[in-house]
């Protein structure tokens, strides 16, 4: 098996920063872990917020800290150094070698899409964003790693696409029409949610856009080269 990771985001329009922050670390028993966090409005302060969340985070994960560990103690970090007056949404997708699973912990209100030969999987059970209440936790979902699957994240950018005309992005369609069962690479499925939610806004997102894709699909060769590959314009 293989793992491949794609990311896809844009700041909201006539906005300078986005709000949004992804950060990646190895795991020090083996795997990666990605943390994407939206902070609580849009642009630089929001930016501050995201920034905060995804460090402790991070920090934590790169430790050995378990995933929904690190994502209550991010939230308590946040809870401290803000008083409880400013949230994000929280997501931590983890490629875990130890228990060989992939790992996905939510705080946040937009779902994440699991798609596998067998279907597409919803995980949108109520969860609370990170910075508020005091006994908030994520919701954690441990899957076996195996070949194909492709887990989709974003953030809230992608279900307000649209509302300018009454519209919104169907993502299960979409999956279903581009990798109905879960054997597709991982650029190609965050790209295909990405524009068509830069469709649906004309091209002038309504809020800060950023889509995670982990695809776990079957290796070709016995190639054990590492890759990372960053577009980032300037």
């Amino acid at each position: 098996m293989q793992l491949q990771v794609a990311v896809a985001k844009i700041n909201k329009y006539a906005t300078a920063e986005s709000g949004d922050t992804l950060e990646m670390v190895e795991r020090p028993q083996g795997g990666m872990s990605f943390v994407l966090v939206d902070g609580q409005r849009s642009g630089r302060s929001a930016k501050r917020i995201s920034n905060l969340v995804a460090r402790k985070a991070i920090g934590l994960l790169a430790e050995g800290v378990r995933d929904g560990a690190a994502a209550r103690a991010a939230h308590d970090y946040l809870v401290t150094h803000r008083q409880g007056k400013v949230s994000a949404t929280l997501n931590i997708v983890s490629v875990d070698m130890v228990s060989r699973t992939l790992v996905l912990s939510r705080n946040s209100h937009c779902p994440i899409y699991v798609v596998r030969p067998d279907g597409i999987t919803v995980l949108d059970e109520e969860s609370k964003q990170v910075g508020i209440y005091r006994n908030t936790k994520p919701i954690v979902t441990e899957l076996p790693l195996e070949a194909p699957m492709v887990a989709v994240v974003f953030t809230d950018g992608v279900l307000t696409a649209g509302a300018r005309h009454s519209k919104s992005l169907d993502v299960p369609a979409l999956l279903q029409k581009i990798c109905p069962d879960g054997n597709a690479p991982a650029q190609v499925v965050a790209d295909a949610i990405y524009d068509a939610a830069q469709a649906l806004d004309d091209g002038r997102p309504l809020d800060d856009i950023s889509v995670l894709v982990a695809a776990v699909l079957p290796k070709k060769n016995g190639d054990n080269t590492r890759r990372l590959r960053i577009e980032f314009p300037l």
